[in-house]
């Protein structure tokens, strides 16, 4: 395996493992003190709101019909948006109830949706890290570290709901352990099979599918989540906390 490969493989590896830092917060609340649920879900919230918005839909719209006319490209890229929110519908629909979360307003589904949600970001995540620390190093680098930062609120917002409906600290790290390695299995995915095959209408598409999807998570789950346990300006509050968070994380990591 050429170092380059390997390479890209560790880059992976960390931003994908990241994720348990941000699930080592239920160890800190030993009193599951409602506050961290209000704090932990509109932080999750204002980031993946933020990483859609300037993130995911600007590189999607970039890179979609690159030679095409304005219009075109914003109404596919609005298209493949809408497509994700259809698909976060659906999750929600479908995705099994479990006994415990009637005690737990609704927590453990939280988590749940909010780990699938996290997956599907992370395996194309996974396969564009591997794809471009293969060919720049340097430049991977720089990406890892920027994923990796906006992992740990991820893993905030899997672990603390899980935790706080189950009473189970291990299957809430357990479940944001996955969600972080979905990432690795991207990057294996890129490295066995889909790299010849990737290119910038797919990569466009699914950043637009994966936005869609985590914005309707982040409206229609994190956010009402957080509510339940706090009031509208507090909530607000730490989603606009988020959200800088990652505008300057993005903007240290240019």
């Amino acid at each position: 395996m050429p170092n380059s490969t390997l390479y890209a493989f560790v880059l992976s590896f960390l931003a994908g493992i990241s994720t348990l830092i941000g699930a080592l917060v239920i160890f800190f609340d030993k009193h599951k003190n409602n506050k961290i649920i209000e704090v932990s879900l509109s932080f999750a919230a204002g980031v993946m709101v933020c990483v859609s918005l300037i993130d995911l839909l600007p590189n999607s719209f970039s890179m979609i019909l690159k030679e095409g006319k304005m219009f075109p490209r914003f109404m596919l890229t609005l298209i493949f948006l809408v497509i994700g929110i259809i698909i976060s519908m659906l999750i929600d629909k479908y995705l099994p109830s479990n006994d415990e979360e009637k005690g737990n307003k609704g927590l453990y589904k939280i988590g749940i949706i909010s780990m699938v949600a996290i997956i599907m970001h992370n395996i194309p995540e996974g396969i564009a890290t591997f794809i471009t620390s293969s060919n720049n190093l340097k430049l991977g680098l720089t990406l890892s570290l920027a994923i990796a930062l906006h992992n740990i609120p991820e893993g905030i917002s899997i672990a603390v709901p899980i935790y706080h409906s189950t009473n189970n600290k291990f299957k809430a790290i357990f479940y944001a352990l996955i969600s972080g390695m979905s990432e690795v299995l991207g990057s294996i995915l890129a490295y066995l099979f889909l790299a010849p095959f990737i290119n910038d209408y797919i990569m466009a598409a699914l950043y637009a599918i994966i936005a869609g999807i985590m914005i309707h998570i982040s409206i229609y789950e994190l956010i009402p989540g957080a509510y339940k346990q706090s009031t509208l300006k507090g909530v607000l509050k730490y989603v606009i906390i988020g959200f800088l968070v990652m505008i300057i994380s993005h903007m240290l990591m240019k």
